[in-house]
């Protein structure tokens, strides 16, 4: 696990330069969801990865407020996903994907609860 939390460390920090860019973050969203859909659903993780989605949009949109680490956290690991320099490379088979999958679990361990509080919130507005 202490790699990851390298891996989701050095993502975290990089993502800074992506929450100071907005158009920049929006084009990372954008290959995130394509990346996403060469990816089997599995697990809690990447269920969430759509609400995580949202919700960076609905802080680029200003209609969603989230601090700066959630963020940092939840970018970082969109950068991962989509850059491909991964432990695992990509392009093995079934298990090329699952230290995609653990980094955004981790992330996803340490956002829950404002995962939680965006989703009521976006609920609540139905």
């Amino acid at each position: 696990m202490a790699d990851f939390e390298e891996i989701l460390r050095k993502a975290t920090a990089e993502a800074q330069d992506f929450i100071n860019n907005p158009s920049r973050l929006d084009q990372l969203l954008v290959s995130l969801e394509t990346t996403l859909q060469k990816v089997p659903v599995i697990g809690e993780s990447v269920s969430e990865l759509p609400t995580m989605v949202a919700m960076v949009k609905s802080w680029i949109k200003k209609e969603y407020t989230v601090s700066g680490k959630v963020l940092a956290t939840i970018i970082g690991a969109f950068i991962y996903v989509v850059k491909g320099k991964d432990i695992i490379p990509d392009s093995i088979p079934v298990v090329g994907r699952a230290d995609d999958i653990a980094v955004v679990g981790l992330a996803l361990k340490f956002v829950e609860p404002e995962v939680k509080a965006y989703k009521a919130w976006r609920d609540g507005r139905r």
